[in-house]
């Protein structure tokens, strides 16, 4: 295959690709999501109906996206199945649009996990404008550091910090549920007035659900990378996401118990806030801790996968020869690194709030996953005569993975109604890509 030809050989073990999936997924969503969840659903019933309803439509994705990655396991799978099933324009238009979010996002939520680990190593006196965006820089950095090592010492890294992970969400949710730890006190069940009708609830709130559950597509973009990729990548994806899937639903079970769903509507950082209410202080400081290593797990994987779709985009002449040096020892991708690298220094000009944000995200991304969702549909026509010799053919198709495509329409239309303007700006990127393309491909061309 030309991926490996190249200088890309798999050493990722199907383990250290389910822990990849786990941090791409779990960042900081499931600790800030909750409240805005809690609010659109103003109800207890919907709530978690929203967050099941998520977990479903996630499976169901984390299917599709494992028969998509086993039939095309390649280094930036995520642009090389839109290439090669429709066309390298299409392609480089979604991964454009990707990295501007990813890398922005990435260094976003290192600015987060930066917030909540500085009061823990200044003492108000000795804080500063500065203590913040010097922390996130330096962890950007040390983990820019660690996956110039190898890929090996940034597949470790990432195992310690996804165990951590859930770790910490099993310790809380453990925590909540103890003998003799005290429930919310009863309240009313609804959080907020209801938008219209329980059904209008549910779609509104599931659109952070769907936030905080995504990201596991991504794990595509390191295909070239994981060994038995055919077999491994479809496991370690489906195995990740139930993971998540029982920690989310976990998490809010507890968040419910001893905060109630008033209590999570009015919580913004929702984890710190139960562990306070179970622990003291000392619990929220606890936790506190906990959510940058959760945010360094996620800008980790991040820096992970990105560079490898930049490795296919150049394999396609629409990025200079510069993305295809791989280290044949390290298979560290070193041009690539310094570039991803560079995107994640401007977060703070990039980002607003969490809500516009998500908004911001959610309408672009969901396209996105429509269109790479329905790759598989082209791959079993063209696969038809030999699907007998592959490893994985998702069970429900074509119903299933056709499902997967209109809720995530239905989210982007959604978006679009409530926040034209973020939506139409998504759209505005997406579509800037067209003439970057040309101009990218005429200049690779003529070096």
């Amino acid at each position: 295959m030309a991926t490996e030809a190249r200088g890309i050989q798999p050493r990722l073990t199907a383990f250290d690709t389910t822990m990849v999936v786990v941090s791409l997924v779990i960042g900081i969503g499931i600790f800030r999501a909750p409240q805005v969840v809690a609010t659109a659903a103003g109800s207890t019933t919907v709530f978690f109906a929203a967050w099941t309803l998520g977990g479903l439509v996630s499976l169901i994705g984390a299917l599709t996206f494992a028969e998509i990655g086993s039939r095309v396991p390649r280094a930036g799978g995520y642009y090389r199945v839109v290439a090669d099933c429709y066309h390298p324009a299409l392609a480089f238009m979604l991964n454009w649009a990707q990295a501007i979010m990813q890398g922005a996002g990435a260094a976003g939520v290192a600015f987060i996990g930066a917030e909540y680990l500085v009061p823990l190593l200044f003492s108000p006196g000795a804080r500063t404008a500065a203590s913040v965006p010097i922390t996130a820089l330096a962890l950007m950095l040390v983990l820019l550091a660690l996956n110039c090592l190898g890929i090996r010492a940034g597949a470790r890294t990432q195992n310690v910090l996804s165990l951590a992970k859930i770790a910490m969400i099993l310790g809380l949710a453990a925590a909540a549920f103890w003998p003799g730890v005290g429930a919310a006190a009863a309240g009313p069940a609804r959080a907020a007035p209801l938008p219209g009708s329980p059904w209008a609830a549910l779609w509104a709130a599931s659109i952070a659900v769907f936030y905080t559950y995504g990201g596991y597509q991504n794990t595509m973009n390191l295909g070239g990378d994981v060994r038995e990729a055919q077999k491994n990548l479809p496991r370690a994806v489906t195995a990740g996401m139930a993971i998540v899937v029982a920690l989310y639903l976990l998490i809010n079970l507890a968040y419910q118990r001893i905060l109630g769903t008033a209590g999570i509507a009015g919580s913004t950082l929702v984890a710190a806030e139960l562990a306070r209410a179970i622990f003291g202080p000392v619990g929220e400081n606890v936790v506190c801790l906990a959510i940058f290593l959760s945010a360094a797990g996620f800008v980790n994987a991040t820096i992970l996968q990105v560079p490898r779709s930049y490795y296919a985009m150049a394999e396609d002449h629409t990025l200079p020869a510069a993305f295809l040096r791989v280290d044949p020892h390290s298979q560290v991708q070193a041009f690539g690194l310094v570039f991803f690298g560079a995107t994640m220094l401007l977060p703070a000009f990039l980002l607003g709030s969490f809500e516009k944000l998500l908004n911001y995200v959610m309408f672009t991304d969901s396209l996105t996953l429509v269109v790479v969702a329905s790759t598989v549909f082209v791959l079993r026509r063209r696969a038809a005569a030999d699907d007998e010799a592959r490893p994985y053919r998702m069970p429900g198709y074509p119903v299933l993975p056709a499902i997967f495509a209109l809720c995530l329409l239905g989210v982007s239309l959604h978006v679009l109604l409530a926040q034209p303007r973020l939506a139409l700006a998504g759209g505005a990127v997406l579509l800037a890509g067209y003439p970057l393309f040309l101009l990218a491909r005429r200049l690779v061309r003529a070096t």
